[in-house]
């Protein structure tokens, strides 16, 4: 059985770019690879530039899997995306060659790498939830997590409505921390060779403020508009993605170009520390500087290939 390679690690870190790599001299030793996507976003068809999700030129011929297969109305659940990206896991392996799961969206990764469970839903819960969340903004349900759930409350963004529910209506169906249902790191799925990529502070933050600021000089105002009309906002996974949200607000008339850039920033810097201290907990993982020379290498003899 092969190992699967895993590479995570907070936005803007250079993931994409090392998986290349570590595809590149496993090609060159005479292996195949092939990457799977694990950012939640990049799921999503026309969600390129505000993602900054490779394209098909800058793959240099690495097949990609899970890009590009939902609409901006589809919902995205990390029991789903388990279910596909272990499939293709096995898949790949069954075709010869090394899976590589690269992104940073943690509980997507956990959700395929470790003993992650799914509780089941009560609809009455759900709805009332829902509701509260309709009328009264995500603040109040935030607080009441904090109170109950600190642990999971300190990983969550506190503006993401859909999963304060649900982490909500897990205490109230299971009687236990939300939190007690992430991954145990110690129970796998499969063998498998984690690896973080990680960038000191100071060097990540103006990076991350550059690049918002390129993809609003990219065009990212016309793919909202594109998506917009496609949808966008019916869906409940992908109006959340920041810079999105900023563009759509700005279409409307209800931010200026700088303010939407302004807010995408300050959103993009604090998703990246939620990244950091999320990846954080991997303490056996290997740990790569981003930009690091022999990285790649590094993380192909750690998985004994």
């Amino acid at each position: 059985m092969t190992v699967f390679i895993t590479i995570g690690g907070a936005t803007g870190t250079g993931k994409s770019q090392l998986s290349l790599e570590v595809a590149a001299r496993l090609r060159a030793a005479g292996r195949g690879a092939q990457i799977i996507n694990a950012d939640a976003m990049q799921l999503y068809r026309g969600m390129d530039i505000g993602t900054a999700k490779l394209r098909v030129e800058e793959r240099e011929g690495v097949q990609h899997h899970l890009l590009d297969v939902l609409e901006v109305t589809e919902d995205a659940s990390v029991a789903w995306y388990q279910e596909c990206a272990r499939a293709l896991i096995e898949q790949i392996e069954d075709e010869g060659d090394v899976p590589i799961l690269v992104g940073g969206s943690g509980l997507y990764i956990a959700g395929v790498c470790f003993d992650l469970r799914f509780p089941g839903t009560d609809p009455q819960i759900r709805a009332r939830l829902d509701a509260e969340l309709e009328s009264d903004g995500p603040g109040p349900l935030f607080a009441r997590l904090r109170e109950l759930d600190p642990t999971a409350a300190a990983t969550m963004d506190a503006r993401n409505g859909r999963r304060l529910v649900r982490a909500l209506e897990v205490i109230e169906v299971t009687g236990e921390p939300f939190s007690a249902q992430l991954p145990d790191q110690e129970a796998t799925w499969r063998d498998v060779t984690f690896a973080v990529v990680e960038e000191h502070r100071e060097v990540l933050t103006p990076r991350l403020d550059a690049r918002v600021e390129r993809m609003w000089d990219s065009g990212l105002l016309e793919e909202t508009e594109t998506l917009a009309e496609a949808g966008l906002e019916r869906g409940t996974t992908a109006r959340r993605a920041i810079g999105y949200q900023q563009a759509l607000a700005q279409l409307r008339g209800q931010m200026t170009r700088a303010e939407a850039i302004a807010e995408a920033q300050m959103l993009t810097r604090k998703y990246a520390r939620r990244q950091v201290s999320w990846f954080r907990r991997y303490r056996t993982a290997v740990r790569a500087h981003s930009g690091e020379g022999f990285a790649a290498q590094r993380i192909i003899e750690a998985a004994g290939l």
